[in-house]
């Protein structure tokens, strides 16, 4: 099965990004992660993208889900595991 192509943009001291990564690990999902806190680049891609400036921003093969509660919200509507199924 191929693997979703999930980008988590994030900084070290973020606790919600520390929950987005807890909770992709739990279900087997393997990501990248952009420190925009190392990476000014990855700011202004993250800035670009998803027109919000707090951490985490998550994306699914190019898809904008959110935060992390953005995140579990779509979950628990059944909408994230389409997501994860689909090919990028």
């Amino acid at each position: 099965m191929p693997r979703p192509d999930v980008v988590l943009f994030s900084s070290a001291v973020c606790p919600y990004c520390m929950a987005a990564k807890n909770f992709l690990k739990q279900r087997g999902v393997e990501w990248r992660e952009l420190r925009v806190d190392l990476d000014p680049a990855a700011r202004a891609e993250m800035l670009a993208k998803a027109k919000r400036t707090s951490v985490p921003q998550i994306f699914i093969n190019g898809t904008h889900v959110g935060g992390f509660d953005d995140m579990v919200a779509l979950d628990r509507a059944g909408g994230l595991a389409p997501l994860l199924e689909s090919a990028p």
